[in-house]
C-alpha cells in the first residue's frame, strides 16, 4: 500500500501551518526520548508518523506500505541504519524522501554515502528546520501552492522517554561483553545524553568509545557508564 494513495483518497491536502499534511513519515529509531521529538515534530506539522526500533522492525513496515519519508538513526540494535538507507536507495519504487539522523559527527558523511537524500543532527528541536529538511526534497507535485509560514518553535520531548531510554540501556548493559554490544551502548547513551544536555553522561559515553575503539581496558569505563545510568533512573531527573 502506498501512502499516497491512501491519502489522497482522504483529501487531506497540506496547509502553511501543517504543510507535511498527508505524509507518514517512519522513523527508525531506537531512542525514545529521540522518537518522542520526532512524535511532536510531526503532530505540529500534520503528518503521520510511524516508528520502527530496529532494522528488523523497518523492514516489517516497509514490506507493507511505503511511506513518503523514512527518518533512520545510523546507530541501531540489530545494525547500521546506513545499510537501511542504501537498500531504500536503490529499491524500486523508491521511498521518496530519505534522511539519515545521527549524534554523531560523522554521520552525514555516511548518510549521504549511502544514498541519503539529506541528514538530521541530534538533538532535533526546531520545528523550522524539520519542516525545511523534509518539504525541500518532496516532488513539485506535494508542494504547497503559496508560501510556507515556518516557526522557531522549539520542540520539548517529555523526559519520562528519557527515564525509558535509561532503562533500555540498563538493560543492555546488564547483559553487555565486550564487543559490539557495548559500542551500540557508547553509541546510544552518547547520542541521548547530548539530546538532554547531559555533559557528564555524555563524557563517559565517549570516553567508552574511545576506551573500545583504541582497545583500552574497558571494565572500569563500562562500570562508570553504568553507574551513571542507574543514578538518573534512581533520580528520575534527565541531569
Amino acid at each position: 500500500m502506498d501512502d499516497s494513495e491512501l491519502f489522497a483518497a482522504a483529501h487531506r491536502l497540506p496547509t502553511t501551518k501543517r504543510p507535511l499534511l498527508g505524509l507518514t513519515i517512519l522513523v527508525v529509531e531506537d531512542s525514545r526520548y529521540a522518537c518522542e521529538a520526532m512524535r511532536l515534530l510531526c503532530l505540529r506539522s500534520g503528518a503521520r508518523i510511524r516508528r520502527a526500533d530496529c532494522l528488523k522492525s523497518a523492514h516489517r513496515h516497509l514490506k507493507v506500505y511505503r511511506p513518503s519519508v523514512v527518518i533512520a538513526d545510523l546507530g541501531l540494535p540489530d545494525g547500521s541504519g546506513a545499510d537501511l538507507i542504501q537498500s531504500m536507495a536503490e529499491a524500486s519504487p523508491r521511498v521518496g524522501v530519505i534522511l539519515g539522523i545521527s549524534g554523531d559527527e560523522a554521520g552525514e558523511a555516511m548518510a549521504m554515502a549511502a544514498g541519503a537524500d539529506g541528514f538530521l543532527a541530534k538533538p532535533i528541536t526546531s520545528l523550522a528546520a524539520f519542516q525545511s529538511a523534509i518539504l525541500s526534497r518532496l516532488p513539485a507535485e506535494r508542494q504547497l501552492s503559496g508560501p510556507n509560514e515556518l516557526t522557531d518553535e522549539v520542540i520539548e520531548p517529555d523526559l519520562l522517554a528519557f527515564q525509558d531510554d535509561m532503562a533500555h540501556a540498563a538493560e543492555v548493559l546488564n547483559e553487555a561483553e565486550e564487543g559490539q554490544t557495548l559500542d551500540y551502548v557508547a553509541q546510544f547513551l552518547g547520542g541521548v545524553a547530548r539530546s538532554v544536555g547531559d555533559s557528564h553522561l555524555a563524557g563517559a559515553a565517549a570516553d567508552l568509545a574511545d576506551a573500545r575503539s583504541t582497545g583500552r581496558p574497558v571494565a572500569g569505563v563500562a562500570a562508570r557508564v553504568a553507574g551513571l545510568v542507574q543514578e538518573r533512573l534512581k533520580q528520575k531527573v534527565a541531569i
